[in-house]
């Protein structure tokens, strides 16, 4: 299992712990062992549940409780996975998130389902490589996001999730047809200003929207805004660009190859205060919020903040919160020693010599 740094470093290198192996000696002779826990390898069970899906299941549970109880395999737990102690956790509201990640994940003794995960493909188009992020979310932690595009839209998918958005969930969209100009250094410190310009669009898009559902609705507006002025676009002057014959829109690489100075607004929450001081470029998007349990879902506004080819942010414009991306560079070697076929065919060794 390769597990994110300890929050809030996204750019620390993932870490790497060891669920189970196998054991091939001899052709009718093969053993599965389960690693978790602090005592040493012991009998484990793997199965084949359909294609690129498998399971494992520790037979052997005793070996995963310590002496002190559930206290120190929680204390155990909380060093382990984030780097700090009990001690060290003031706010309330994060002790708790951390005890229901506990409770969540202890429950299951090692007894998993495995899901084969298919990367992204890549197009010269994109704004970036796509690939796998880890990602700042307060006080969750750090979480593994798979970052996609689709056309006029790049998404964020979790692979990792909460108590509040579980994994598979769409976190973040960008809409890469509504670039937003960012105002001034010091008019970016103001959050009302950086609200003001995110709702303007968020209104923008509401509109061209409903002119998809009801296009006679969208001829008429359209024929009402050709007889006036074209409004200036969000920045002023120098958000300002000629339209040509020669290319109407920019392409990703031209939008992503200016730098301007950049800076979170004054009262946005960040876990990472040591984010990067200038982008290439924003854009409008939304972010999913929701309850715990993944109760009342909705989609709230935001802004994508390009960095660099390996650096992302998106700024929760409800939560006032911050997140910070960074790519995930590992190479995966020792989980990708098997090919997918080799793996399923062990897999059905395996199981065949079990029974």
């Amino acid at each position: 299992m390769y597990l994110p740094p300890h929050d809030p470093h996204v750019d620390d290198p993932m870490r790497f712990k060891p669920l189970f192996r196998i054991h091939l000696m001899e052709r009718k002779s093969a053993t599965v062992e389960c690693m978790y826990g602090h005592k040493g390898p012991h009998n484990g069970h793997i199965q084949i549940v359909k294609k690129d899906e498998f399971s494992t299941k520790c037979n052997q549970t005793d070996h995963h409780r310590m002496s002190g109880g559930r206290q120190e395999e929680f204390r155990t737990w909380l060093r382990e996975e984030w780097g700090r102690t009990l001690e060290d956790i003031f706010h309330e509201h994060m002790q708790e998130l951390i005890l229901m990640k506990f409770i969540y994940t202890s429950q299951y003794d090692n007894c998993l389902t495995y899901r084969r995960i298919y990367l992204p493909p890549s197009s010269p188009e994109d704004l970036i490589k796509p690939g796998l992020f880890k990602g700042t979310y307060g006080s969750h932690g750090l979480e593994i996001v798979m970052l996609s595009f689709h056309g006029k839209k790049a998404k964020g998918t979790k692979i990792t999730g909460d108590p509040n958005i579980p994994a598979g969930q769409q976190t973040v969209e960008i809409d890469l047809a509504h670039p937003l100009q960012l105002p001034d250094i010091e008019n970016l410190r103001d959050f009302s200003e950086l609200s003001r310009i995110v709702l303007e669009v968020q209104e923008q898009v509401r509109r061209e929207e409903q002119e998809q559902q009801h296009p006679q609705e969208g001829e008429n507006h359209s024929q009402q805004a050709a007889s006036q002025p074209a409004a200036k676009p969000l920045g002023g002057e120098g958000a300002e660009r000629e339209e040509t014959a020669a290319g109407e829109e920019w392409t990703s690489q031209e939008k992503a190859s200016a730098s301007q100075p950049f800076v979170l607004p004054m009262g946005v929450i960040s876990r990472n205060e040591d984010y990067p001081r200038s982008c290439r470029i924003c854009y409008y998007g939304t972010g999913l919020i929701a309850g715990h349990g993944f109760t009342s879902p909705e989609r709230t506004p935001g802004v994508f903040v390009l960095f660099d080819d390996d650096r992302f942010g998106f700024i929760w414009l409800e939560l006032k919160s911050f997140s910070l991306y960074s790519r995930i560079k590992v190479s995966f070697q020792n989980a990708e020693a098997p090919s997918p076929e080799a793996f399923e065919e062990m897999l059905k060794n395996i199981q065949s010599l079990a029974t």
